[in-house]
């Protein structure tokens, strides 16, 4: 589960995902080293994907379902790309009730802080 934590300078409450990145990128570089020509096509396929989705998000006259279709085919390249990596499983955080009032708790106690703290430092201003 994330561990919310406050900032250095006490201005923000950090939900550090690194730590979860960092086995999957390791990951994607070991299936690169040993098959570089099959990751790189998924890799260049999902870049195409990403970049055609960005398109059309971006383009007014794009109608939904074209960009609902281009968010599928990015989900789908994302999915060939991650599926063979154990790490990827670990990213998305699935919380019972328990756990999702804990973290919930957890930031509001957070941010919480730092408003009190910022609040109080703008009134000695």
């Amino acid at each position: 589960m994330i561990r919310p934590t406050i900032t250095a300078d006490g201005t923000a409450v950090r939900l550090p995902v690194a730590a979860a990145i960092t086995p999957l990128l390791d990951e994607l570089a070991i299936a690169y080293a040993d098959d570089p020509d099959m990751v790189g096509r998924l890799l260049a396929g999902h870049a195409a994907a990403v970049l055609s989705l960005d398109h059309a998000v971006v383009s007014d006259d794009t109608p939904d379902w074209e960009r609902a279709m281009r968010a599928a085919e990015a989900d789908g390249t994302r999915e060939a790309l991650l599926g063979g990596l154990e790490s990827a499983e670990r990213l998305d955080d699935v919380l019972g009730p328990d756990d999702a009032i804990s973290l919930a708790t957890a930031l509001t106690k957070q941010a919480a802080h730092i408003r009190h703290r910022t609040t109080a430092q703008e009134n000695r201003s």
